[in-house]
């Protein structure tokens, strides 16, 4: 009987400071992070896309690769 006791007082203390913890105003640690401002994500870009390796691709095959005719 005196366990029964015991252990609806030691719930009820629980309940009280978990209360008393939450009144206080103090937010939890995920709360006082600031959130984060949205990343951009850019795409590298595609080879294609690039105008200095499109004058490269140009140049290459304008260019003689030196195979016999």
């Amino acid at each position: 009987m005196v366990f029964l006791v015991v252990l609806v007082v030691a719930v009820v203390v629980l309940l009280v400071v978990v209360r008393a913890a939450a009144a206080s105003g103090e937010p939890d640690r995920a709360a006082r992070r600031a959130p984060r401002p949205p990343q951009k994500r850019v795409p590298p870009p595609g080879p294609d896309d690039d105008p200095e390796f499109l004058r490269e691709l140009g140049r290459r095959i304008r260019k003689d690769d030196g195979s016999p005719a």
